[in-house]
């Protein structure tokens, strides 16, 4: 069983310190304590100075969460930012966790739990964009298929049926999603604490077996991609996925914070460099 010192948290920042305090609270609030949190922060400006993010990282510190905040630049794209932070990770799981993520409290602690008894290459929670929570999408849930014996290895490219599931990340969709499919819902009894899905791939919240992801790669694809660049984390998580598996988990207890993109480019899609060419 993982506990939280088996965990690197690892923070990809850019510009935006308001947000990344917002996320880094989110950790602080934790019922999970202990876990090791990397930020790197491509910031024309560090965000070491601000004094809402320095403030976060105290509170993580008093509850025993260190926290390292390294100012890497210039920035070289996503991947590579990345990459560098997986060169930082010293602990045997690693969870990327963006900058505009603020997780409920008990994320952590499922999310520990949901890899330590699947033991696929990684899990994750998609996440709320809470502004679509009226926006119902019928026809975008469809693709949803739950993991029932256990998460296999699966090879998912574009044009086939498994990569239709990016659609289950849309808007609100997870929100809607739970409440049609919860056991509590349709009279199944108390509703679990979490349910493995199978997913395209997953952005934002992304817990990995550090080692299998290192195994198949993990983002040193960089120097192969344009430096701008989008889809770096769509990469990894196939190359992973087909080895070792791969699951989402609902109820998802990550929320975006709806902010616009620090990638603002995003013709150059790492899929074509690496997937397409291999």
């Amino acid at each position: 069983m993982f506990v939280p010192s088996d965990l690197d948290v690892l923070v990809p920042t850019r510009d935006r310190s308001g947000a990344l305090a917002v996320t880094l609270s989110g950790l602080a609030a934790q019922t999970a304590s202990g876990f090791r949190v990397v930020v790197s922060d491509q910031s024309r400006t560090a965000v070491s100075g601000d004094g809402l993010v320095a403030a976060a990282a105290r509170i993580l510190e008093h509850r025993g969460c260190p926290v390292t905040l390294i100012h890497h630049v210039p920035p070289r794209g996503m991947a590579e930012q990345r990459a560098f932070l997986l060169r930082h990770a010293e602990r045997r799981l690693v969870l990327y966790l963006d900058d505009d993520v603020w997780l409920e409290p008990e994320a952590i602690e499922v999310l520990l739990a949901a890899i330590s008894r699947l033991r696929c290459g990684f899990v994750g929670f998609g996440l709320h964009g809470l502004s679509y929570r009226d926006d119902v999408r019928p026809q975008e849930l469809t693709p949803y298929e739950e993991w029932t014996d256990g998460v296999r290895p699966e090879r998912v490219r574009r044009g086939t049926a498994a990569w239709r599931r990016h659609t289950l990340h849309n808007a609100s969709n997870l929100l809607h999603l739970d409440e049609r499919t919860s056991p509590a819902t349709h009279g199944g009894g108390a509703k679990p604490p979490w349910r493995p899905y199978k997913v395209a791939w997953i952005g934002g919240c992304v817990i990995y077996d550090r080692p299998r992801l290192v195994e198949c790669g993990g983002f040193d694809f960089w120097t192969h991609v344009p430096p701008h660049h989008a889809g770096e984390d769509v990469v990894a998580q196939l190359r992973v996925m087909e080895r070792y598996g791969g699951a989402g988990l609902l109820p998802s207890r990550a929320y975006h914070l709806e902010l616009p993109t620090t990638v603002a480019d995003r013709r150059a899609e790492c899929y074509d460099y690496v997937i397409d060419a291999s």
